[in-house]
């Protein structure tokens, strides 16, 4: 036994780093929901933050956004040209991907300085992606509401992981000296 967890001994750090730290900023993420919640920036800071951000991109395409504060559920209400199309969710903010981004990034440590800026740059860019996301979302909703499944349930989360995962892929072949040992 000792044998093999000496020859598997940086893939058990890898997947042990992961999930502590993804456990540990999971923690801290429910944290700030649990006290984060604000009557003014309803309901947490940064979920209101993306369904404003939203709204400004749409826009800036030319159409008419709207966002209000949902009175029976904690999200925003997201309307384009007068027409109530999406819920802005805390699941919507990317806050919980970007959590599963940084883990990764994490568990392949590479020196503090890169590490640091790969991890903010790599959130600055899930976060701004987000934006455009969730606004190329509404827009594709309000001119082909027949396509609602298709854009919601399929291609815009697959922009938004294979976009993590080129970024991890960008990672591991560029900047992290760090190689799994099969």
């Amino acid at each position: 036994m000792r044998e093999l967890f000496g020859k598997y001994k940086s893939v058990i750090r890898f997947i042990l780093t992961f999930l502590g730290s993804y456990f540990l900023l999971a923690l801290v993420y429910q944290g700030y929901l649990k006290f984060g919640a604000s009557d003014v920036y309803y309901p947490d800071y940064i979920t209101h933050l993306v369904a404003q951000q939203s709204e400004a991109v749409i826009n800036a395409f030319g159409y008419e956004s709207v966002v209000e504060p949902h009175p029976d559920e904690a999200s925003m209400k997201l309307y384009v040209n007068g027409n109530y199309l999406a819920r802005v969710v805390e699941g919507c903010n990317a806050i919980s991907v970007m959590i599963l981004f940084v883990a990764f990034i994490i568990a392949f440590f590479d020196t503090w300085k890169s590490t640091l800026l790969y991890i903010l740059a790599g959130t600055a860019l899930i976060y701004g992606l987000n934006i455009f996301r969730i606004a190329f979302l509404c827009i594709g909703i309000f001119e082909y509401p027949e396509q609602y499944h298709l854009l919601h349930g399929i291609l815009f989360p697959l922009v938004i992981y294979g976009i993590v995962f080129l970024l991890w892929l960008v990672w591991v072949n560029r900047f992290s000296r760090k190689k799994v040992n099969p």
